[in-house]
């Protein structure tokens, strides 16, 4: 009898099991979206481990090592105040993936429930408050509505999170609302009707689920562009505020030495684009493992 039920159990989850093998194979078929995932990986651990990887203090400052250029005791060369490049970009990694993670944290924490009971039970509220917002936020420049939150909520990393995952909340409540307008039509929503649940849980339980794959797609891709953003806010000084290190400022401080010490801003600008791409990357990668057209 056990036997049986093992052998039941094993047939039942193995379609669940084919596809997740299938999605991974797909994923490691995409050798850009493994390096890019790799890089990212690396990076965060690295920002974890910020204190013990860093060779000094971000903050430490040593006028003997005045815009020395890279060498064997300074690998990326020092800065203006003598502080080390190298471990200014460790910690300032840490900024970026903070920033990225917490502001489309945010924006998805708005988005998701707005996007879930928007699609679901449509109406005036849907078509006339929800979605002519949502267009009203999405037809002003991204950076540009950031700059104007930002500024209005004062400079900081902490404001210019808020003003970044404002920014990406219209896309996601677009994105959800779209899902569920085509998942509300599906038999397994009209089935769990008729047997009496109730719409919280089958928005929760039934169709949350089913939304998911885009949703992590586009929250994957979204904070490689929060990364940017605040790199932008911080560059602009509404971002992370001296001495904490941040690419963006690092960025700002270095454009008055490019003739005499390029590495400044060399270093940080490559840092923003290698991390950026490895993030497109991944989420590439992860659209086409995740998209069932790709069977």
């Amino acid at each position: 009898m056990e036997a049986q039920l093992n052998q039941k159990i094993a047939v039942v989850e193995s379609p669940k099991k084919r596809r997740m093998k299938e999605m991974a194979s797909r994923f490691f078929q995409n050798k850009m979206a493994v390096a890019g995932g790799i890089f990212t990986f690396l990076l965060i651990i690295i920002a974890i481990f910020a204190p013990v990887v860093a060779p000094y203090n971000p903050s430490e400052q040593d006028y003997a090592k005045f815009l020395q250029s890279p060498n064997a005791e300074n690998l990326l060369g020092t800065d203006e105040l003598g502080r080390d490049i190298f471990t200014r970009i460790i910690y300032g990694a840490r900024v970026s993936i903070e920033a990225g993670i917490i502001s489309v944290g945010i924006a998805l924490l708005i988005g998701i429930p707005i996007g879930l009971f928007s699609g679901y039970y449509r109406g005036v509220l849907d078509e006339y408050v929800v979605m002519r917002f949502t267009d009203a936020l999405l037809s002003f420049p991204p950076l540009v509505l950031a700059l104007s939150l930002a500024a209005v909520l004062g400079a900081g990393l902490q404001n210019a999170m808020i003003a970044i995952g404002i920014i990406f909340t219209p896309n996601f409540i677009r994105l959800v609302r779209g899902e569920v307008l085509s998942q509300r039509e599906r038999e397994y929503v009209t089935a769990a009707k008729a047997s009496g649940i109730s719409d919280f849980k089958i928005i929760f339980r039934h169709i949350l689920p089913n939304c998911m794959p885009p949703i992590l797609v586009q929250a994957t891709l979204s904070i490689a562009a929060a990364i940017i953003s605040e790199a932008s806010l911080s560059y602009l000084g509404l971002g992370t505020q001296p001495p904490t290190p941040s690419w963006g400022a690092m960025l700002s401080m270095g454009q008055g030495y490019l003739g005499d010490a390029p590495w400044i801003s060399l270093f940080p600008g490559l840092f923003i684009f290698l991390t950026v791409l490895s993030i497109n990357l991944f989420g590439d990668g992860l659209r086409d493992a995740l998209d069932p057209k790709m069977k």
